[in-house]
């Protein structure tokens, strides 16, 4: 049975470089109310194993005794925490107010009718995640608690992570306040996980402070030996056998990408079996990167890509021509007929996103494996939708004709070349210039027959 499992969320044969984290939410579990590990901040790109992780540490968590709830952030996520709370019948889920409960800067409660007034969120949802985790803590063992694993925690709601740090406040002060040792005392561990440029907006708000204090954890590239050793033990251990050096090839392949890495151990493990071979050769390892290559366009940066903004784009498109090498910033600002200003206002967007990273003094490079590739394929399909090939045998030319379909009435030009590959770039150029209609094929006509 193929052993890499490349499939979203689902448990790879290894956790190649993540070792760490493990480890310390595990010590955090083990050492009592108080461990930072409780309190953990998983980010990282897609593709880079955070949902994985959330499930390992939940797995642990219920090793040791822990009561566990996974959820993904979106809206109503407190109601549903609260409901998992609260599954058990004899759990009572509606907020007792009493004359002494108060939310200092946040809310007061004033008995009588039960009305509230909420000076800057409704704290409801926040009483009733609190008394569902009180509820739930009395029916764990000492030195237990609750575990919450969030996913996609970027797309939680303002309101529903104010109840939680509302509630992680209120939930890890009452237990401090009993008469037990730290061993002994039941609480509550929360790991969050997410994109880093939205996490970070999460972060910074006033309100969500605890946050801050959160052990943080940001998943990064696997190295490339590591990878490699792990693909010769993996595949040892299924029952086929590959070398030091087509390891090192398909580790090469994956760019130290999580999920390339299961893509590409996959495709070469499948490459492999059509040819009943019990050795995974150079020539699965190639194909298993080609194969990879793709499914991995589609999964990752095709998301990436259509994410940007317009500028944002503009930005990558412009880049493109360069790869695989670095971009000067003054030949994007160049390409896109833009200031400097404007480049460098997205230049820190997109370092800041992680789509891009500093490749030296005015320089920037590509930070997503393939996603240079993707771009520069993404504007060639785009350009060849502008047109269709006519190769005559008689003549090394070809006819370019290129169709303006966008109007209701419809553009023709006709354009001989000898140079195919140049045709593509210059009307890939033109498009991404801002060109189009009649004007585009104009250009295109004048700038290949001059």
């Amino acid at each position: 049975m193929n052993p890499f499992k490349p499939t979203a969320g689902k448990m790879p044969p290894v956790l190649i470089g993540r070792e760490s984290i493990i480890e310390d939410f595990s010590e955090a579990l083990e050492n009592g109310a108080g461990a930072p590990g409780r309190l953990m901040l998983i980010t990282g790109q897609r593709g880079f194993g955070k949902t994985v992780m959330l499930t390992e540490l939940s797995k642990l968590a219920k090793e040791h005794g822990w009561f566990v709830i996974n959820e993904t952030a979106s809206s109503g996520l407190c109601e549903r925490l609260i409901a998992e709370l609260s599954s058990e019948k004899n759990i009572n889920t509606q907020v007792e107010l009493n004359p002494s409960i108060s939310i200092p800067g946040l809310a007061s409660i004033r008995l009588g009718n039960a009305n509230y007034s909420n000076k800057k969120e409704n704290t409801k949802d926040a009483l009733a995640l609190r008394r569902a985790i009180e509820e739930r803590l009395r029916k764990v063992a000492k030195g237990k608690g609750v575990m919450f694993a969030i996913d996609e925690a970027q797309a939680a709601s303002r309101e529903d992570m104010v109840a939680l740090a509302t509630t992680v406040q209120h939930v890890i002060r009452d237990e401090d306040a009993k008469n037990l040792t730290d061993s002994e005392k039941k609480g509550v561990a929360f790991v969050f996980a997410g994109l880093p440029s939205m996490i970070d907006e999460l972060v910074n708000d006033e309100v969500l402070t605890f946050l801050r204090r959160s052990l943080k954890r940001e998943l990064l590239p696997i190295p490339v030996l590591d990878v490699a050793y792990a693909y010769v033990q993996v595949v040892a251990r299924a029952g086929k056998t590959i070398s030091e050096d087509n390891a090192l090839f398909a580790a090469k392949g994956a760019r130290g990408y999580p999920y390339m890495i299961q893509l590409v151990g996959y495709y070469m493990w499948k490459a492999a079996q059509r040819r009943g071979s019990n050795e995974i050769e150079a020539c699965d390892v190639g194909q298993g990167i080609q194969d990879s290559v793709v499914v991995f366009g589609d999964a990752v940066c095709a998301p990436e890509y259509n994410g940007l903004t317009s500028a944002q784009r503009e930005f990558v498109n412009v880049m493109a021509p360069d790869f695989p090498n670095a971009s000067k910033m003054q030949d994007i600002a160049k390409r896109a007929g833009k200031s400097a200003s404007w480049a460098n206002k997205y230049r820190a967007s997109l370092l800041h996103a992680k789509i891009i990273v500093s490749a030296g003094k005015g320089l920037v490079a590509f930070d997503i494996p393939y996603f240079g590739e993707y771009v520069q394929q993404a504007l060639s399909d785009r350009a060849l939708g502008w047109c269709s090939f006519d190769r005559s045998s008689e003549s090394e030319r070809v006819t370019y004709v290129l169709i303006d379909d966008t109007n209701a009435e419809e553009s023709v030009t006709e354009v001989s070349v000898r140079d195919e590959q140049k045709a593509i770039v210059v009307l890939r150029d033109l498009i991404e210039a801002g060109y189009e209609g009649k004007e585009l094929l104009e250009k295109f006509r004048s700038q290949l027959e001059s």
